[in-house]
């Protein structure tokens, strides 16, 4: 697992930038909040109503398909 929901927001899209689209499908838009300097995935999540461990798959299972379009 690349990504969980200790991370913070920044740090996980700073690391794995193709982690934005899902953020975004989630409907987390903040990459400009201030929260999200400071934020985990995890409360952020929270604070958007969205469930944690769904977020935290799918952001891992889209990282995991482009690692395998790069081989």
């Amino acid at each position: 697992m690349k990504v969980t929901k200790d991370m913070g927001i920044l740090d996980a899209v700073k690391a794995y930038p193709d982690s934005v689209n899902v953020f975004q499908a989630y409907g987390m838009h903040c990459f400009g909040c201030m929260a999200a300097r400071f934020e985990s995935i995890e409360q952020g999540a929270i604070a958007h109503g969205i469930d944690t461990d769904a977020l935290i798959r799918s952001i891992n299972d889209a990282l995991d398909a482009v690692d395998l379009t790069k081989k």
